[in-house]
């Protein structure tokens, strides 16, 4: 009798335990599932046009992406997610502005909202030469070893993980004195082909403040124009805190558990005030934290200081028409702010005419779309950035974290700087040897040694 309660007593507490569990992972991890796999699939069937059966098997193949299932309504252009029936997430698509997952705002609330988008210039891009257009030119540097080039590219193409898996490489590009030398892409990607910037994203925020700060409208080192912030201790925090990643709130930057970051992006209809929401955990500008949560603030100060009449078309009309990028698309969260943090779509020319801008000091086409020492900022570190790796929402070829005596990429020159987003989407600019290069794809490549052998192609 006795050793029959002791077993009974075990297997309650053993159902408890999974109850507890599983009540936990309902509300935390499972709408993270949820929602981004809704977004992802929505964007990637609305904006890639990519077949929605690809993306559930290359996209979200992986545990626990894996555990979600996901449905395509093309009557209401809308993806759903969920993950054994619970934790349901609807993402909406909308002409001109992607794909918006729905949180804390109805349906009938977001679609309701008014984007007035410039129209995109009508321009025959292929009659027109790089970097104003498509059109390359038929000579080949004579200093570049095209072979050496070509294989350094098809070594990231078919590049594969520790385990053995494809890091499904869709988009390399290599340019050498603002030239194209090498661009290639995966099967079913082409030079027409949008694709998640993720994090570079924030680089694009970046450079939006700069002319706004050319424009005298904000400056980097006046506090952070947030009203819930007055009288606060959090009122000490500057745009450039923002810039640098050193504001000390408390925001973590996690993706394989539930974190700030999971949570903003996936359960949060307005981001930048979920961020401003939060506790300070260290004094302004004495601790380096990258935080996405500072990325959308910025974006909504840029909502506020442009004013609502021309937010929706300020980053098409003061940056990325202005030199010739095009197929850029930012997405909004549910308030309507653009995700500054995260979601941009652009083609991998596009992103590398972006690259190009800071390559040329902020010029393009003989016009100073920067300010004149803003490329210079933005790749100066903070005193509190230890390893001098990060500068305004831009990654720099800082100090190895387990040696500081090397480079971060041992091999590449230390005026390396570039816009860095998950899996690998990157826009390296290397002034020293001449180079932009872009690398898109779902997972990291070897960094250095791609661009070791992108550099060693070059004969000097």
């Amino acid at each position: 009798m006795r050793t029959r309660k002791i077993i009974k007593r075990i297997f309650i507490s053993i159902l408890l335990i999974c109850i507890i569990v599983f009540t936990w992972l309902s509300f935390t991890v499972f709408p993270a599932v949820s929602g981004y796999g809704s977004k992802n699939l929505c964007s990637a069937v609305y904006l890639q046009h990519r077949n929605p059966i690809d993306v559930i098997r290359e996209d979200l193949g992986a545990f626990p992406l894996s555990l979600g299932t996901f449905t395509v309504n093309e009557k209401d252009s809308s993806v759903t997610g969920s993950v054994w029936g619970l934790a349901k997430r609807k993402t909406i698509y909308r002409k001109g502005v992607g794909c918006t997952l729905i949180n804390d705002l109805s349906e009938e609330e977001i679609r309701k909202q008014q984007f007035v988008l410039p129209a995109k210039p009508s321009i025959i891009s292929d009659s027109i030469a790089w970097p104003y257009g498509d059109k390359l030119p038929d000579k080949f540097p004579v200093n570049i070893n095209k072979e050496k080039l070509e294989i350094a590219v098809n070594n990231v193409m078919n590049e594969t993980t520790a385990d053995g898996k494809t890091v499904y490489s869709r988009a390399v590009l290599v340019i050498y004195e603002g030239n194209i030398v090498a661009e290639k892409y995966a099967p079913g990607f082409d030079k027409s082909t949008v694709m998640l910037g993720w994090s570079m994203s924030k680089s694009f925020t970046a450079a939006m403040i700069g002319i706004l700060v050319k424009e005298n409208k904000l400056s980097v080192d006046d506090p952070a124009p947030v009203a819930a912030w007055a009288n606060t201790k959090k009122q000490k925090i500057t745009i450039k805190h923002l810039l640098q990643q050193t504001t000390g709130l408390d925001f973590t930057e996690i993706y394989t558990r539930p974190s700030s970051v999971t949570k903003m992006l996936f359960s949060k209809g307005d981001m930048a005030a979920y961020t401003e929401s939060l506790s300070l955990k260290y004094e302004p500008g004495t601790v380096f934290n990258y935080s996405s949560g500072n990325s959308n603030i910025l974006s909504r100060i840029i909502r506020q200081t442009v004013g609502e009449k021309d937010y929706a078309a300020f980053p098409y009309n003061e940056l990325f028409y202005k030199i010739n990028a095009h197929s850029f698309l930012m997405e909004p969260d549910a308030s309507g702010t653009y995700i500054g943090s995260s979601y941009s779509y652009a083609t991998a020319r596009d992103f590398a005419r972006f690259g190009l801008l800071y390559y040329n000091n902020g010029i393009w086409n003989s016009e100073q779309i920067l300010p004149a020492n803003w490329v210079k900022e933005s790749i100066q570190p903070s005193v509190a950035d230890k390893l001098n790796h990060y500068g305004y929402q831009f990654w720099l070829n800082g100090y190895d974290q387990k040696d500081p005596t090397k480079h971060w990429f041992p091999d590449i020159p230390s005026d390396m700087f570039f816009a860095d987003g998950y899996g690998g989407q990157d826009v390296y600019i290397i002034p020293s040897e001449k180079l932009v290069v872009v690398r898109l794809g779902l997972h990291v490549i070897n960094e250095n040694k791609f661009l070791k052998e992108v550099i060693e192609a070059i004969k000097h």
